[in-house]
């Protein structure tokens, strides 16, 4: 049996960069993206991935139809600006379904996966208005939300502990991406984080010697 890399949010700058270089280190890849474009050799699914039931049947389906998976890269998310004035509560749940429930209902899904073929890890994206209260000021609903991301990845080590089950989160800077440099157009964009260099550094988490790492928080801010 084949082993695969699950990725989702494939389809966006992050994600195409992390694709990419994946297959080129050898890993098959499942992609839960909008579309296909730039994910030639990736097997691709359409997911709602705030729906638990569309995940738990979707994780259903790849895994009975023969895929091993051993690791779930999981970067689908979403950014609010707002202070706490102006952050009511539906905003917070917005975020909340954005970036904490999207993985969290992957990582439920696929964890009896993992437990029943010796172990798997979970790679998630944290941020770093999270635990750096001077930033996440400024975007409440947003940081709140990131920070159930690393509590998972706690509960996951945890959990995981003489099941070969780990969990990482990967926290970048600011991301020279097309939508940032539009939105900041008097920034330094050399101080910024490639996606290719958050997807080193992912590959390396995938690595052998990344497997051997626990309870990783990794900070890839470049001058940001």
């Amino acid at each position: 049996m084949n082993v695969k890399v699950l990725i989702t949010g494939a389809s966006g700058n992050l994600g195409t960069a992390v694709v990419e270089k994946l297959m080129k280190a050898g890993f098959g890849i499942l992609a839960v993206a909008r579309d296909a474009e730039g994910l030639q050799g990736a097997v691709v699914a359409p997911v709602d991935l705030t729906d638990e039931k569309a995940v738990q049947e979707y994780v259903a389906a790849i895994t009975s139809g023969g895929h091993r998976i051993g690791a779930a890269v999981l970067l689908v998310g979403g950014f609010a600006m707002g202070a706490l004035a102006e952050t009511d509560g539906a905003a917070i749940q917005k975020m909340i379904r954005l970036n904490f429930e999207t993985a969290y209902h992957v990582v439920r899904a696929l964890t009896p996966h993992f437990e029943q073929n010796g172990g798997g890890q979970f790679i998630l994206i944290g941020s770093r208005p999270a635990f750096t209260p001077a930033d996440g000021q400024h975007m409440v609903a947003y940081a709140l939300s990131k920070s159930l991301v690393f509590r998972l990845s706690e509960i996951i080590n945890e959990t995981g502990k003489g099941k070969g089950i780990s969990s990482a989160v990967v926290v970048p800077g600011t991301i020279d991406t097309p939508v940032n440099r539009k939105s900041m157009p008097d920034a330094d964009f050399s101080a910024w984080v490639q996606p290719e260099i958050i997807a080193d550094a992912i590959a390396f988490m995938l690595s052998p010697a990344g497997r051997q790492t626990r309870e990783t928080v990794l900070k890839v801010y470049n001058q940001s």
